[in-house]
């Protein structure tokens, strides 16, 4: 078999690993040893994590991945995806918003860039539905990164990368709704996806639908005004929804090839959306009067409910080319989407001919009302086109002496269309807008740590950005950046970066519709009441351009002292001018700048009020954002005990064909401290591993191979360092010249040094009893106690059957054709099989059946476990047989195996000022005078943590927001409304049920059950005025109906 320079070094890398240690993970022998299986390595640069069935020992960068001089904010292996049990790489991205959001405030929404293998795909829509098992890494950066692929730099980066080879078939039902009833969601999910052979295609449908939730379900307090003095007439709330009665059916079909002759990729998608809606906004009301003058306020027509109808397609197609010029990366992309609206929404019904007949006698003021009216209906009708291109050319165009100056030229062509009618107006709206930019980002490397260039200083990178836009209906928009980012050490990074931008409204901002919804509650800062009243809601054509000056200070930190800890901190400087905004709270402030916005009747009553958006002259925002990152893997410290103890695992059980009983009187068995030779020789490799993974590491370990090629004594530097294995794996080293290649050497650090030290941990010594079997759980004969269970199982079955040598060649064949293997040996990785199938050969270069005989033996003597299946518990076999009743995974009381992730997010905002108008005093957001609904709080956080291990895993998240206040105008009756602190708890649970039950049935594998309670605590906003009574507009289910919500996922891989 030829393989590769990095196969040859990562075989290398697990044969230090064994010299270093002599420890085989499941031998008992060192014949064993030479065949036992050994750690699979896979091209990636991440801390070992355990996959299905397989220990994985990750160097190089993986291929994808991005060399960029910001450091990852965030980094995802196989494994961590896993623990985060989610459905689809869409879902994903939603469960890391918290690293994932911008921290700038700005445009984008906050949404990140994409990337495939480090490539911009056409659109996040090509893969949003893969399934996360296809995923080998994610990577998260800073939004500086984002101006290397065309985009200003107010989105952070995430980097996907997929797996060489991945097939599967999914189907997915959710059901879920609050704990307390009213309404739920249901949700159903076909999908496939194959990725080989550098092609991919998925094809996906989904359809979900939720059910009305009435304001009587939560007994919500009716506005004043709206409901009936009249025994027997309907009440309101019965006809007034929270949440409405909608129905999505989408389809998604993606495909891309990667032409790797030529290093030219391409991709195509399409998908189709519809969306249903329906809502209510109430009865129709009519005050009543007679001769006498005798009142009375009457709501009548329950079976014809003012309703609200909406109905969407949305047709969406995207596509990109990249392809290598010469030194450079070409990458073009396409996204279009045509988008068609109809809303309806009922007429109010004309009372005229009720209040005269009252007022004439005809009709009683408490008499009975028509229960269904023909009211006719009005219809606003929206079309939007959306066209956009990016291009650009990313390559290097001077090596300096810091490194490569990388530059990105980018060029952007969009066209958008907004055609709007309503039948209330006679004036159709159509918006036509195109945009021509163009821009150049240069990365220029000062100093540099990497090329030993002025190194002392640490990493000096300058990154430069420059560019205009040319909109159809605003002229010449400019953009330019400017930053400066500082490496002073390995694991620390220093950034700031000035940003300029001047950015246009959106056409929809400018052109939606205008819609009027009839009787919503509005609360009145002015008045101090919650009042009904007509809302307007649409475009504003009258926008101007808004002019952003930004300044970010980061700091990103990988913390020395624990092992796979992130810590940030970002200082963010924002100052705008003609700040588009939505429509703010009615307050005295907001009613004196915006007159015509605000109708009232003859009292001074809130009747209607004109909510689209509207400019500020100024506005200023500072904030601190800290962020604490933890992922790792939970091993359990070192396990077993003595020497020939009754634990029977590990180097120190008892020798082939001999008990694991002691003899009487002999010490037992324990389950302490690792002792004897195997422990001893961790603790060396350990050692050894901390000293070359230092600082100077690398010159130690040149001085350690040099010494054992010259054949010193080298114990000072690693007990046992001269021991045969280590002399071989120092010819490995070896160039063509027969020296030291320190390239090689270099390699071999790197990988170890990315290791997981608990991956090489041997089977227990300390072995706990299944008492269904009497077979200890973590024995020999049985699956290894670490990660690689299932994949040692499945190969141990395959070679122990009665034809294993035919099987186990045909295995090979397949492996040698480049095919992969996972459905046969689940977690089995191509690139280390050389390791093995060379111990198989003879001295032809073909597979030799004696030896194929041997390693037969060894896994399959089944002298230990006739000692098993005769209820012995004080020893395991030497090498056994399969486990009788199957392995459990949750057998063993430890957390051995499990991964954990913490992420805690805080914000504080130092500062936040509103200036409305020129000449007027600014409003301070954090001081009582915030434009939105619930203020502006001081602090927010969010936690996201989670456990995964075994085939079950664990996922917290908590989100806190800080009280606040919004000030009344100080009329009488006006009061100031204060909000209360808030935190919220979300919890799901998830298990994979093959692995729980320990069933090979077809119809249980690859079967997630997930759990989910959101807001499981039902923790709701607390809202008050100065009396202490909760306003009715702010009633806690007004503001979230759901509460604690609850559900079930069901999820099958095929």
């Amino acid at each position: 078999m030829n393989l590769s320079r990095f196969s040859r070094t990562s075989l290398l890398v697990g044969a230090s690993v064994c010299a270093l240690m002599t420890v085989p993970v499941y031998a008992q022998d060192d014949e064993a040893d030479s065949a036992s299986p050994t750690p699979v390595i896979e091209d990636d640069e991440e801390e070992a994590g355990f996959g299905a069935g397989g220990i994985v020992v990750r160097g190089q960068r993986l291929r994808g991945a991005l060399d960029v001089e910001q450091a990852p904010l965030l980094e995802l292996s196989e494994a961590e995806i896993a623990a985060e049990g989610v459905g689809s790489i869409a879902d994903l991205v939603a469960q890391i918003s918290a690293q994932t959001g911008s921290s700038r405030g700005r445009g984008g929404g906050g949404q990140p860039v994409i990337l495939v293998n480090g490539i911009r795909p056409g659109s996040f829509r090509e893969l949003f539905q893969y399934p996360p098992e296809a995923l080998e890494k994610v990577e998260v950066f800073p939004e500086e990164v984002a101006q290397r692929f065309g985009f200003p730099p107010d989105r952070r980066v995430i980097n996907l990368i997929l797996k060489d080879n991945y097939r599967n078939a999914e189907v997915e039902f959710e059901f879920e709704g609050p704990s307390r009833g009213g309404n739920y969601t249901r949700e159903q999910e076909l999908g496939f996806l194959q990725i080989t052979n550098g092609a991919r295609i998925n094809v996906n449908f989904e359809a979900n639908d939720t059910s009305l939730l009435t304001e009587d379900e939560r007994d919500i307090i009716q506005t004043q005004g709206s409901v009936s003095n009249v025994v027997g007439d309907p009440a309101q709330a019965a006809f007034r929804s929270l949440i409405s009665d909608s129905r999505n059916l989408e389809g998604n079909i993606s495909w891309a090839k990667a032409f790797l002759d030529s290093g030219t990729a391409v991709s195509a998608n399409l998908f189709y959306q519809r969306n249903d809606a329906r809502a209510l906004q109430g009865l129709n009301t009519v005050l009543l009067t007679d001769a006498s003058g005798n009142s009375a306020l009457r709501t009548f027509g329950e079976e014809t409910p003012i309703e609200q109808t909406i109905a969407v397609d949305t047709l969406s197609t995207s596509g990109s080319v990249n392809t290598p010029v010469n030194a450079f990366r070409l990458t073009s992309t396409f996204d279009a989407n045509l988008s068609e609206s109809e809303t309806r929404f009922d007429q109010l019904f004309d009372t005229s001919e009720l209040t005269d007949a009252a007022l004439t006698g005809a009709l009683a003021i408490d008499g009975p009302l028509p229960t269904s009216l023909q009211t006719g209906f009005d219809q606003a009708n929206r079309r939007t086109i959306d066209i956009g291109s990016l291009t650009t050319l990313r390559g290097p165009v001077a090596n300096l002496p810091g490194g490569e100056l990388i530059a990105t030229f980018d060029l952007g062509l969009d066209w958008d269309r907004i055609e709007s009618s309503d039948t209330r107006s006679t004036i159709a709206a159509q918006l036509t807008r195109r945009s021509l930019s163009t821009g150049a980002n240069l990365s220029i490397p000062i100093t540099s740590r990497r090329e030993g260039f002025a190194d002392a200083l640490g990493s000096f990178t300058l990154n430069l950005q420059a560019g205009f836009e040319d909109l159809s209906d605003f002229g010449l928009l400019g953009d330019y950046t400017a930053g400066l980012t500082w490496a002073p050490f390995d694991n620390l990074d220093l950034s700031a970066t000035y940003i300029f931008r001047e950015v246009a409204p959106s056409l929809s901002a400018l052109g939606d519709p205008q819609v009027v919804n009839f009787n919503l509650p509005v609360f009145d800062f002015v008045n101090g009441e919650t009042v009904l009243a007509d809302v307007t809601t649409g475009g504003n054509p009258a926008l101007p351009a808004e002019t952003q000056r930004d300044w970010k200070f980061a700091a990103n930190w990988e913390l020395p002292f624990w092992s796979g800890a992130r810590f940030q901190v970002e200082y963010i400087r924002n100052r705008s001018d003609n700040v588009v905004s939505s429509f703010p709270q009615v307050t005295p402030e907001i009613e004196a700048a915006f007159p015509d916005r605000i109708t009232r009747d003859a009292g001074g009553t809130l009747i209607a009020l004109d909510r689209r958006q509207v400019t500020f002259a100024e506005t200023r925002a500072d904030r601190l954002n800290f962020s604490l990152n933890l992922r790792g893997s939970i091993g359990g410290g070192e396990r077993g005990g003595r020497p020939g103890g009754s634990s029977g695992g590990g180097r120190g059980g008892p020798p082939p064909g001999v008990s694991g009983r002691q003899p009487s009187g002999g010490p037992p068995g324990g389950t302490g401290p690792k002792t004897g030779p195997a422990g001893d020789r961790r603790a060396a490799f350990m050692e050894f591993r901390t000293r070359i993974c230092a600082d100077d590491g690398l010159e130690v370990l040149t001085r350690l191979a040099t010494a054992i090629a010259n054949g010193e004594d080298v114990s000072a530097i690693i007990p046992g360092g001269g021991s045969p294995r280590l002399v071989g794996m120092v010819e490995r080293l070896k160039g063509e010249d027969g020296q030291i290649d320190p390239e090689r050497l270099a390699e071999m650090r790197t990988q170890i040094c990315s290791m997981d030290p608990s991956a090489m941990r041997g089977p227990p010594a300390g072995i706990s009893t299944d008492a269904n079997n009497a077979r200890p759980s973590g024995a020999p004969g049985g699956p290894p106690a670490g990660p690689m269970g299932e994949g040692f199982a499945a190969f141990r079955t395959l070679i122990c059957a009665d034809d294993g040598e035919a099987k186990l060649r045909a295995l090979v064949a397949r492996i040698e054709r480049g095919e992969d293997v996972s459905d046969t040996i689940p977690g089995f990785d191509p690139n280390m099989a050389g390791f093995m199938i060379d111990r198989l050969r003879g001295d032809d270069g073909e597979l030799s059946s004696e030896r194929i005989a041997g390693l037969k033996g060894r896994f399959c003597n089944a002298e230990g476990e006739a000692d098993a299946q005769s209820g012995s518990s004080s020893g395991a076999s030497s090498s056994g047989g399969p486990p009788a009743g199957g392995f459990n995974p949750l057998a063993r009381g430890n957390f051995s195996g499990f991964r954990y992730f913490v992420s805690l997010n805080h914000t504080i905002e130092l500062d936040n000022e509103i200036l409305i108008a020129p000449g007027l005093a600014p409003l301070d957001q954090l001081d009582g005078q915030a434009t939105s609904a619930f203020g502006l709080p001081r602090h927010t956080s969010r936690l996201e943590a989670g456990l995964f291990g075994k085939g079950v895993g664990v996922r917290v998240s908590g989100r806190y927001t800080g009280s606040t206040r919004l000030d009344g105008s100080g009329l009488p009756g006006s009061s100031a409304i204060f909000f209360d602190n808030l935190a919220t708890f979300d919890l799901r649970i998830f298990g994979n049920i093959d692995e729980l039950t320990g069933s090979n049935s077809a119809i249980l594998k690859n079967v997630r059950v997930s759990l989910r309670a959101d807001n499981i605590f039902d923790g709701q906003l607390r809202v008050v005025d100065e009396n202490g009574d909760t306003p009715v507009n702010f009633q806690p289910f007004l503001i979230d109906p759901v509460g604690r919500f609850i559900g079930i996922d069901i999820r099958k891989l095929f």
